[in-house]
């Protein structure tokens, strides 16, 4: 079963776990301790938001150690896809390729490859927050920033490091929203 029509079966589980008017935001799928699991984000109108994390088989899972582990890979891929390549693929590519028309120093080829891999290994969602994912952008990552000459340290690595603030703030929500009690 492809991946759109397990989010579609997966909502429609997530909805029938929906409070009054809530509805379902969004399904994040995940590749956890578990298995496969989707954390559900439920809205009501300006309130803010709840969560629920559902097994494979679309059923609430109420392990806490499993919700926080969910939570802090969904929050982990997302910091990753959007700090890869200073967060901006296309205007990096685009400022590379004006660089070929006017200057071509050796090794631009390398690093506009680079951009190219990074874009495909990100990709477009919906995609399955999984450390494996994580591996690939960050080795996709290094491969651009080795291309790009980026000197000592990494600064997707600090861009990691500066969000592990902001993972623990999303993790922490989850856990306080959360539509069932955690053992």
């Amino acid at each position: 079963m492809e991946l759109a029509e397990q989010l579609e079966g997966i909502a429609a589980r997530a909805a029938g776990h929906a409070d009054g008017d809530e509805v379902v935001a969004a399904v994040i799928p995940a590749e956890s301790s578990l298995g496969r699991v989707y954390l559900c984000a439920y809205r009501r109108g300006d309130d803010g938001t709840t969560w629920l994390l559902l097994d494979g088989g679309g059923e609430p899972v109420v392990e806490r150690a499993a919700v926080r582990d969910a939570a802090s890979l969904v929050a982990l891929v997302e910091l990753a896809d959007d700090s890869a390549g200073g967060g901006e693929l296309d205007e990096l590519r685009s400022r590379l390729v004006g660089l070929r028309l006017t200057e071509n120093p050796p090794g631009l080829d390398d690093a506009i490859a680079a951009v190219d891999e990074l874009e495909r290994t990100v990709g477009t969602p919906p995609r399955i927050a999984s450390t494996v994912h994580l591996e690939r952008v960050g080795a996709a990552v290094r491969k651009l920033e080795d291309a790009l000459g980026s000197g000592p340290g990494s600064p997707f690595a600090a861009a990691m490091k500066s969000g592990a603030a902001a993972v623990q703030e999303f993790t922490a929500d989850v856990e306080a929203n959360y539509k069932r009690p955690l053992t």
